[in-house]
């Protein structure tokens, strides 16, 4: 494993270097006279071939390098805990040393943020963050109790994962998974995440295939259309967790916002490529939204659509809701499955740590002061 050290305090005002796209990096280089394809060795080296240093990107010149080392950094998030669950699973709490808001202010206090590594036999899955905290408030998740920090950067979302790759290098598999379903909404944070998502899927920086890379949303509605207009994506998962609307206006205020009419209407018309389905994800809350009704609903609700369905039983925290036992949950599938739906109940991975599904809300933490965020106002 390598440490992971932030920037020193001269450097807060230096062009981080990741996240930047090619056109950003090509604008970098010509202000320092030299030609476009430096830009594309500097996006090779450190995408590619992951060299976090500048000193050692030796398919430069040692005087760009030099020159470059004056005016960027390359600043990863810092691993301040790992906890590491009997499963293999690790939870990261990581530092956000570019939040320059909070240095302004005086505070000394740095943005953390949480991010999940999932190894298995043939795979690995990194499920990474979008905004520190959330202001969506699913009643049934842990994050809901932070509140929104502040968004995150594309060179932080990317961070995430670089942290946790070269922290497991010597035993990766060759599959990795990227599932954008940590802290935060990922579409009301759309601009950072798409830049961050056009690196990770790009075949000449992380090469990771639109089929492994999966975006959760509570049912942003505006950003479900923007993303269906985006040429490269990731594949699209719907936070579902209700089979009415009164039901889900209690457990998910956003809701209201946008009814299951509004949002089904945006999954019809979103463009699914050949492969593809929606997933829809459903947290099973005992004795709430897991009867043979609320699975028989959940069918009418996706019969139009080319959909399958993750059956989540609600993972245990601070909040009063119950997991729903295995009989139930097995009835629910069943029922799923038998109208021709395919459905799987996802084996939640970390629970000792706090780390599964609607579980990250950085319980070490001694303040949450985040705050509601404006866009979700009814």
């Amino acid at each position: 494993m390598i440490p992971f050290k932030m920037a020193s305090a001269d450097s807060i005002s230096a062009t981080n270097l990741l996240g930047k796209s090619p056109e950003e990096l090509r604008e970098l280089v010509a202000s320092l006279g030299e030609p476009g394809y430096r830009a594309a060795q500097i996006y090779h080296a450190l995408y590619a071939e992951r060299r976090f240093n500048l000193a050692v990107m030796t398919n430069l010149p040692a005087g760009l390098r030099e020159r470059l080392g004056r005016e960027a950094v390359i600043k990863l998030p810092e691993i301040l805990r790992r906890h590491r669950s009997s499963d293999g699973t690790v939870r990261y709490v990581l530092a956000l040393e570019g939040d320059k808001r909070v240095r302004a202010s005086g505070s000394g206090k740095t943005a953390t943020v949480e991010t999940v590594f999932m190894p298995s036999d043939t795979r690995q899955t990194i499920c990474i963050s979008t905004q520190a905290g959330c202001a969506v408030d699913c009643r049934f998740c842990l994050t809901a109790t932070l509140g929104l920090v502040r968004n995150l950067s594309a060179g932080e979302i990317l961070g995430q994962i670089l942290v946790a790759l070269e922290d497991h290098k010597t035993a990766l598999q060759p599959q990795t998974n990227i599932v954008l379903m940590g802290q935060g909404e990922p579409l009301l944070n759309f601009d950072a995440v798409m830049a961050a998502l056009r690196i990770v899927l790009d075949p000449g920086a992380l090469a990771i295939s639109p089929k492994h890379v999966t975006l959760s949303t509570s049912g942003i509605v505006p950003g479900i259309e923007r993303l269906a207009q985006e040429k490269t994506r990731p594949k699209l998962a719907i936070s579902l967790n209700a089979s009415s609307n009164e039901q889900r206006d209690q457990v998910m205020p956003i809701n209201r916002k946008y009814p299951l009419e509004k949002l089904l209407g945006a999954c019809k018309d979103y463009p699914l490529r050949p492969w593809e389905h929606l997933t829809f994800e459903y947290v099973l809350l005992g004795g709430f939204n897991d009867s043979a009704e609320d699975a028989r609903r959940v069918v009418r609700l996706l019969s139009n659509l080319r959909a399958k369905v993750n059956l989540i039983p609600w993972n245990p925290g601070d909040l009063p809701y119950e997991r729903p036992n295995a009989e139930r949950v097995e009835v629910f599938r069943k029922i799923v499955e038998d109208k021709g739906v395919p459905v799987f109940v996802r084996d939640s991975r970390g629970l000792d740590v706090m780390a599964a599904c609607g579980q990250l809300a950085l319980m070490e933490s001694a303040s949450r002061q985040g705050v509601r965020d404006p866009q979700l106002a009814p």
